[in-house]
């Protein structure tokens, strides 16, 4: 339907579904926080300065859009709760706090829900049709262009690390988004490869295959008893995030995999250089399409939706927009 988005931070709105909400009694302190403008951890390192805390005692479930305006949970020690009363930042709102138990971890949320303004679509109609033709075939669970930096410069860095190159500079946070957007990378490749050799709703014999309600993983023994499970959108082959502890796959499929390794001069053991931010795991290629919503206002559109976490909004974007839909400029580093 064409169109651009994220013309401004108000056109791209984000909210954090929790995977649960906080108790109300214990040693830590749940923010509720609206963002606009900022990086996830630009505001944990804002909080930790108003709050007089140390970064680290700052931890939040997932990252968000900065090029947006977005609501999500912040954690931090429960002594800082009569500081929070002063926070005062331009671009940060404290809209509630809550005492927990446990300390907030990352990835410990359910999904997004997004509100897009799409700025001068083409055809809105032709949205719904991608959205329909979506519904049947179902959502590749790309990683967004975000996760790798301008000019990939997050997952050229990655790759370094991996291969005991010189690095200077890189600091906790880095390190993990640079190993983590170079696995990421090479799961677009294999998932792209995929796509291209007609496989995408196709069991094969030795596919990784991941139950979507649950996660749990098994190996295709019998492609015609999977397949109608994927189908339904039960389950779905998983694509590599390499690392020692990912399940492998088998015969042709665990091939393919190794091979994609190799154009990179790289082997799986490559990924122990990594420690605990490159164990490895798998990721579902391939998701069945949310509720998604198109309404027209004025002369522009916009898309409502939910994803679960870990999913890019940019993945669903760009079918519905087609190449005639972008950015208003080039998207933001998360």
């Amino acid at each position: 339907m064409g169109g651009r988005f994220k013309a401004a931070p108000e056109d791209f709105r984000v909210e954090e579904l929790p995977a649960y909400l906080p108790s109300g009694e214990g040693e830590h302190l749940f923010l509720w926080v609206e963002k606009r403008a900022l990086s996830t951890p630009q505001v944990a390192s804002a909080l930790a300065a108003e709050l007089r805390l140390g970064e680290r005692e700052v931890s939040y479930a997932g990252l968000k859009d900065r090029q947006a305006v977005a609501r999500q949970w912040f954690c931090v020690p429960a002594r800082a709760e009569e500081a929070v009363r002063g926070v005062d930042h331009p671009q940060i709102r404290v809209l509630e706090c809550k005492r927990h138990r446990n300390k907030l971890r990352s990835g410990q949320l359910k999904g997004n829900r997004f509100q897009i303004r799409i700025r001068g679509p083409l055809n809105v109609g032709a949205g719904g049709e991608a959205l329909e033709r979506l519904r049947r075939r179902g959502l590749a669970n790309y990683f967004g262009p975000q996760r790798f930096g301008r000019g990939r410069q997050n997952a050229a860095a990655g790759r370094a690390l991996l291969m005991g190159e010189p690095t200077r500079g890189v600091d906790r946070f880095q390190r993990k988004l640079f190993l983590s957007a170079f696995q990421s990378l090479l799961f677009n490749r294999a998932l792209s490869a995929r796509i291209e050799g007609g496989a995408f709703a196709i069991a094969r014999a030795g596919d990784v295959m991941q139950k979507l309600d649950s996660g749990g993983l098994f190996v295709c023994a019998e492609p015609q008893v999977d397949q109608p499970r994927l189908d339904c959108f039960e389950i779905s082959p998983a694509g590599p995030m390499f690392g020692p502890k990912m399940m492998s796959a088998a015969g042709e499929v665990a091939k393919v995999e190794a091979e994609l390794l190799s154009q990179e001069g790289m082997t799986l053991a490559d990924f122990s250089g990594g420690g605990g931010e490159t164990r490895g795991g798998r990721r579902a290629y391939r998701l069945a399409v949310p509720d998604c919503e198109i309404a027209q206002e004025g002369p522009d559109a916009w898309l409502c939706f939910e994803l679960p976490r870990g999913t890019y909004a940019t993945a669903l974007l760009r079918e519905v927009l087609g190449a005639r839909g972008e950015p208003a400029e080039e998207l933001e580093p998360l």
